[in-house]
């Protein structure tokens, strides 16, 4: 039994999928197209252990198409185009049904690699499916992701977990044999972070470890188990986000030695460094925002430079750009905005856009009214006139609301004496 468990009870067919309804539920996406026979080119991303790889192998399996396979991690440009020279050779040649190419992890390809799919892609010798724990906006270049769908995996929620693991209880032979009672399934659930094939890799140490058949699952046996093994940085695991998060709380906290001292844990750890350079530019806009808009450029200065510097001098810049981002005053006002901006989309739907706002580019839009009653700010004192700008139902929304910092006082005196009564903060 050296195959791990994840493996034994990997799904084989769309009715063995757990979760993704989104994709593969009865009208998901994914199942549209495979019933269709038109699978276009896919990247799948989402965190480690949400079943990207099993998705990849059943398209395949379910639309009969042969299956090619590389691993980012140690494949290079030839090993790319003789898998590519293999698949175009195969049955899927003379057939409708062209062969998928399964790249696994292609965030860590090289823009010279992913230019050798380009060709093969577009001339449909595969159907590309990528898998990715990283943004393909920033990790594949545009021309391959221009020529890809691409479906967000999320992780488990705590009932598609406990399916997971009943369902390999049931399945796989060696656990069938054995007397299992989950009794406590919250240590199991919490330790798995939403990743299946850490759950199960948990609870096969758990089942391996009990001395008799009969085995009661606790959060106290799981936890004595799992404890036993000695910590370690795992860029794709649980320490991956836990320590992740605290850099970023730190850095939100306003805690400088807190925020150096994540940041050497992950630089110790190997983690990926624009990963982090990633994260503080989203935190600059996110939590710093308009207290001091010169963060924004930093974080985006710092993102920029350790693309082209990396390892072992990027952790000067990304420990001068931690510092100055928890050394900076702090206002998410524009992050809270959109949210109450998109809040009242989802409520209100399409709402019309007032005449005086809207473009006349036809004689027939003017005759409309197309664009009538616009006041060109530039043609008035202070350049500011007096208009409503939201549509109807929505004209005493307030979405933006400045945040107590000297710079958004300034803000809000600019807005409160050109709008009066309609920006009371």
């Amino acid at each position: 039994m050296n195959e791990p468990l994840a493996e034994r009870v990997r799904p084989k067919s769309l009715e063995d999928y757990v979760s993704q309804d989104h994709l593969v539920g009865p009208e998901g996406a994914l199942t549209r197209q495979i019933r269709s026979g038109n699978i276009p080119s896919l990247i799948f991303w989402g965190p480690p252990g949400t079943g990207k790889t099993t998705l990849a192998q059943i398209i395949a399996q379910e639309s009969g198409r042969p299956f090619f396979t590389l691993s980012a991690i140690n494949s290079g440009v030839k090993d790319v185009r003789e898998v590519i020279d293999k698949a175009r050779k195969s049955d899927g040649l003379f057939t409708t049904k062209n062969p998928i190419l399964f790249i696994d992890e292609i965030h860590r390809f090289s823009k010279s690699q992913q230019d050798s799919l380009l060709g093969a892609v577009e001339k449909g010798w595969v159907t590309l499916v990528g898998a990715t724990t990283e943004n393909p906006s920033f990790e594949v270049i545009p021309a391959l992701l221009s020529r890809c769908q691409v479906y967000t995996l999320n992780s488990f929620g705590k009932e598609e977990l406990i399916r997971l693991v009943e369902r390999a209880i049931k399945r796989d032979s060696w656990l069938a044999s054995k007397d299992i009672h989950l009794e406590e399934t919250d240590a199991l659930l919490r330790l798995s972070g939403g990743d299946g094939r850490k759950l199960l890799n948990i609870f096969e140490l758990v089942v391996s470890a009990a001395e008799t058949d009969s085995i009661q699952v606790t959060d106290e046996r799981v936890l004595e188990l799992v404890q036993q093994s000695p910590a370690r940085y795992d860029k794709t695991g649980e320490q991956h986000y836990d320590i992740i998060s605290a850099f970023i709380k730190s850095i939100r906290g306003s805690d400088p030695n807190a925020a150096v001292y994540w940041l050497a844990r992950m630089i110790a750890g190997g983690e990926d460094v624009k990963f982090i350079a990633r994260r503080m530019l989203i935190l600059a806009s996110e939590d710093i925002g308009l207290a001091n808009p010169t963060a924004l450029v930093m974080a985006n200065a710092t993102f920029r430079a350790v693309e082209v510097i990396g390892y072992p001098e990027a952790r000067i810049i990304l420990s001068q750009c931690a510092v100055y981002l928890a050394a900076s005053p702090k206002s998410n006002s524009s992050y809270m905005a959109i949210g109450r901006a998109q809040e009242a989309v989802r409520k209100t739907g399409d709402l019309s856009v007032p005449l005086p706002l809207r473009n006349a580019p036809t004689r027939l839009m003017k005759d409309l009214g197309y664009g009538d009653a616009y006041k060109y700010a530039h043609d008035f004192p202070g350049n500011f006139a007096f208009m409503e700008f939201l549509p109807e139902g929505l004209e005493d929304a307030n979405f933006y609301t400045p945040g107590a910092n000297s710079r958004e006082k300034g803000l809000a005196d600019f807005l409160k004496a050109r709008w009066k009564d309609k920006y009371d903060f």
